[in-house]
């Protein structure tokens, strides 16, 4: 992957369940996973504002739940559109893919594999390289190291392993200063005395999956706030109100200057089987475009079910 397509992925993957500045167009996900019952006043219940950050800060759980999935067998349904500059649909993948295990071995059936428009190249390949990315990130997330430490070796070797790391650490450690992205670097760490000072944090309570009682908290961008001065619009955590774990994440990022424009909003949510979190949606709505190449504008739906534990 050349170092145009690295700063697009840098950009659209940091790691997610209300919307902020959506983009107006179709949204595959129909799926409603949490209902808010009102704002709450964590004072009372023996929390701050900190308590909050440093669980979204130094969480390994997150990242730990996709790399749960190699322990077991799973089916995959991805519907991912493409769009022209109207916001139409021009193109649509659909993939239903059975993940199992064969004598012991990993074994990945493609029970439905349809493609419909101009997604793919001459050569097989994808259009998107937004595609290719998540492919790689979640089609083959059990097999990769999701700390935030993640050196090149653990990714394998190459010019593009230290690239791989920078964009996991996105995804699955939000919050923190991640160094080597080109013009957004200094913009990740939202909980850091340069940024902290243009978002507010708003704390609510509800229930997810229709049976557990959670917490959310939202870090979203102070109207006052210039909008060249912040990446991250919005994050949004659900927290389990019980155990304190991460369930689910909701970002929203825009961000435009002479280098790259982009505009994107994901989501990633888990739920608990035999008592291990494992990833169950993920969505994901992106525009984003640079200089020199194709603007890309997609949407992704990923639901994954049916979990049952290796033998």
């Amino acid at each position: 992957m050349n170092k145009k397509a690295l700063i697009a992925f840098c950009l659209i993957l940091s790691a997610f369940t209300l919307k902020a500045q959506q983009i107006q167009r179709f949204n595959p996900d129909t799926i409603r996973t949490i209902v808010i019952d009102s704002a709450v006043n964590i004072i009372s219940h023996r929390l701050t504002a900190k308590d909050f950050i440093d669980a979204v800060v130094h969480d390994t759980s997150f990242y730990k739940a996709f790399q749960n999935m190699k322990r077991y067998a799973f089916t995959a349904e991805n519907r991912i559109y493409t769009y022209d500059k109207q916001n139409k649909v021009n193109g649509k993948i659909y993939r239903k893919i059975r993940h199992d295990f064969v004598d012991g071995k990993r074994q990945t059936t493609y029970l439905i594999n349809q493609d419909e428009g101009a997604v793919k190249k001459k050569n097989g390949k994808y259009e998107l390289y937004t595609v290719e990315m998540f492919d790689y990130i979640f089609m083959n997330a059990y097999n990769s190291d999701f700390t935030s430490s993640s050196s090149s070796s653990a990714l394998g070797k190459g010019k593009n392993a230290g690239y791989k790391a920078k964009l996991k650490a996105l995804i699955f450690t939000p919050g923190r200063r991640i160094s080597g992205i080109p013009f957004i670097s200094s913009k990740t760490e939202i909980f850091g005395p340069e940024l902290r000072q243009y978002y507010n944090y708003e704390f609510a309570r509800g229930t997810y999956m229709d049976s557990i009682p959670v917490y959310r908290f939202k870090v979203i961008k102070k109207p006052s706030t210039a909008d060249d001065d912040t990446m991250i619009k919005e994050m949004t955590t659900i927290f389990d109100m019980n155990t304190f774990q991460i369930l689910g994440r909701y970002i929203d990022m825009k961000f435009s200057n002479m280098f790259v424009d982009f505009n994107v909003q994901m989501d990633i949510e888990l739920n608990r089987f035999n008592g291990e979190l494992l990833p169950t949606k993920i969505t994901y709505q992106g525009n984003w475009d640079i200089p020199f190449h194709k603007e890309e504008r997609a949407s992704f739906l990923i639901v994954q079910k049916d979990y049952n534990k290796a033998p």
